[in-house]
């Protein structure tokens, strides 16, 4: 069996099915690789197939994500807590004793709380605009913040943000003209079909109210970051509107040992910057591990 090859599994824990990408050898390296809102473990389907030659990778599908279950809000307590809760415990069953984090979006609140509360498991950090800072916060989320505190109220403006323009902004928004060719139109028909599957509407409204409850861990975050101080690389687009450069530079705060790449392009980078950001993780985990 070629073990660069990307495989696609599901897994039961804790009663759901978990969807996941795995390639490279397990005897390897292992990076465990986070996705964000609204996409899925596709969203590293380039960075797997680059770096399958040195590292073993494995990419979970969040619970309402994806291919993995999506149990509706009645039936399971979408919170960011839950979700670690299922990410944690598909780590344990595939036996990943050690292993690097990629976090990116909604995988930074999921991720940090596997790393501050089990740090000897981490051999480092990639941050693709994953928050851990109040300055990452741009006025996309003004809107957010405020569903947090008047949900009836602010409903109809957030559900902008489960529509087929939203979701192609996310991932045009910031690019340079000549990468915009480099993005697959396929990126934002997946993630649309996902968002359009009945019930998934109740499921993204409530984590996004629920996200509010991310920002209470940021100093327990901090402090883990000052505490044990993993290596940490962060690949950041520095014209991300939704987690903006200030919250890549925050992390010179606690890391002034850290490794850190401003990249020309917006939210999901790996799209139009994959070949630069393989390179820099290689580069970084050869130094670190």
């Amino acid at each position: 069996m070629n073990s660069f090859a990307t495989r696609y599994k599901t897994a039961t824990v804790k009663g759901l099915d978990v969807f996941y990408r795995e390639a490279g050898d397990p005897s390897r390296p292992t990076i465990v690789l986070l996705h964000g809102f609204p996409t899925s473990s596709h969203m590293f389907r380039n960075l797997m197939t680059s770096l399958a030659d040195e590292y073993h990778l494995v990419a979970p599908d969040h619970i309402g994500f994806g291919r993995s279950a999506m149990p509706a809000v009645t039936d399971f307590d979408y919170s960011f807590d839950s979700l670690t809760e299922v990410t944690e415990a598909l780590i344990s069953h595939l036996g990943l004793d050690r292993f690097a984090l990629y976090i990116q979006d909604y995988g930074a609140p999921i991720g940090l709380r596997i790393a501050s509360r089990t740090p000897e498991r981490v051999t480092a950090l990639i941050s693709q605009s994953g928050n851990a800072y109040l300055e990452g916060f741009t006025p996309f989320w003004d809107v957010l913040f405020a569903h947090a505190k008047d949900r009836p109220a602010n409903e109809a403006e957030v559900r902008k943000y489960l529509t087929a323009e939203t979701t192609r902004w996310q991932y045009t928004h910031g690019v340079p003209a000549d990468r915009l060719d480099r993005i697959a139109p396929e990126t934002w028909v997946l993630d649309q079909a996902a968002l359009d599957r009945p019930g998934n509407d109740a499921i993204q409204l409530q984590l996004f109210w629920d996200y509010q409850f991310n920002l209470d861990g940021y100093p327990g975050f901090q402090k883990y970051f000052r505490t044990n101080q993993p290596p940490l690389l962060v690949t950041w687009g520095k014209n991300d509107e939704i987690f903006g450069v200030a919250g890549a530079e925050a992390f010179h705060r606690d890391f002034p040992q850290g490794e850190f790449h401003l990249l020309d392009a917006g939210h999901f980078a790996l799209e139009t910057h994959g070949e630069e950001i393989s390179t820099h993780i290689r580069s970084f985990l050869a130094k670190v591990l």
